[in-house]
């Protein structure tokens, strides 16, 4: 009897398995498939063209008022799907997670972006938000979500080198130093805004930009009001596209399909379209208005490539 006892403990003893929480959570390996590649692209096309469309429409509108209304036309068309749709709203750490992201995204880049273009140029406005990659693997870091590997540092110093050598000639001359910090501020808060929607469950796209777009667009109003800007609506062709544009490419396309892609990649990996921006934006240029290409655009994206190829490797 005690030797069957004894043999019964030594069969569990060998059964049992003993786990360890880490501290720092694994990133699941990202999503196979051309899908997820898809996406990632057509955010980097979009993203290439709003930063210039921003800055044109600032032209015939205040910039945070031009933010609200982009935010406020957004909530409705995203709202209004989603109660078409019958899609459940979310709640509990879902509903924290839209909110955050509402609040960093929209509620505090948005505003912080527009405004800075009135004191920057829209191509050095790309080079700040192609610090995202690295804020980004910090920020996983701090939260816990992602290990901080050296392939991801040193893709992201690449990579913004690369953007900043694409756009050596922006730092020529004055630039506004409030302009600068302003800037590079959004660009740090929209990682942050990222962040805390991945942190949540996984929600609908659609469903958590229609709760940020509100939370950004009270947020966008209020500091537009605070800052007494004029609140006139856009009464030409020339002041309604860039807010049409921005709404549809941007609000309702680029940004529904990274909270889609970010739902399969990881942070840091999906924060790499900001490299791929300004890469697309000077393509654009060339082809468009036939802008000539140096030999710095040609080495900065050179250095961009390589960047994105180490980075998202090691992502």
């Amino acid at each position: 009897m005690a030797a069957t006892i004894l043999a019964g403990r030594a069969r569990e003893a060998s059964t049992t398995v003993v786990t360890v929480s880490p501290s720092i959570h694994t990133a699941p390996e990202p999503e196979a498939g051309l899908k997820p590649w898809l996406a990632f692209t057509a955010c980097g096309g979009i993203w290439g063209s709003t930063f210039l469309v921003i800055s044109i429409g600032n032209d015939a509108l205040m910039p945070v008022w031009a933010a609200t209304l982009r935010l406020v036309l957004a909530t409705l068309l995203l709202g209004g799907w989603t109660l078409l749709r019958g899609y459940p709203l979310p709640r509990g750490p879902a509903l924290r997670a839209a909110v955050g992201y509402g609040v960093c995204q929209f509620g505090i880049n948005f505003p912080l972006l527009y405004w800075s273009e009135k004191q920057i140029p829209s191509g050095l406005s790309a080079v700040f938000y192609a610090t995202i990659p690295l804020s980004s693997a910090f920020m996983t870091r701090a939260f816990g979500m992602e290990r901080l590997t050296a392939p991801k540092l040193i893709g992201a110093l690449t990579a913004f080198a690369g953007v900043a050598l694409l756009f050596s000639s922006s730092f020529r001359g004055h630039v506004s130093p409030m302009g600068l910090g302003t800037v590079f501020t959004a660009a740090t808060v929209a990682g942050l805004g990222t962040v805390l929607l991945k942190r949540g469950p996984r929600q609908n796209p659609i469903v958590a930009n229609a709760v940020g777009c509100t939370v950004g667009a009270v947020m966008a109003a209020i500091i537009s009001t605070a800052v007494g800007e004029s609140h006139q609506l856009p009464s030409t062709f020339g002041a309604a596209w860039p807010l049409v544009y921005l709404t549809v490419a941007g609000s309702l396309g680029a940004f529904v399909i990274m909270s889609w892609l970010v739902n399969r990649w990881s942070v840091t990996r999906t924060s790499y379209v900001t490299v791929i921006v300004p890469v697309i934006a000077l393509g654009l240029g060339s082809v468009v208005r036939h802008e000539a290409l140096t030999v710095e655009s040609l080495a900065g994206t050179a250095l961009v490539l390589v960047g994105l190829l180490i980075g998202m490797r090691g992502g």
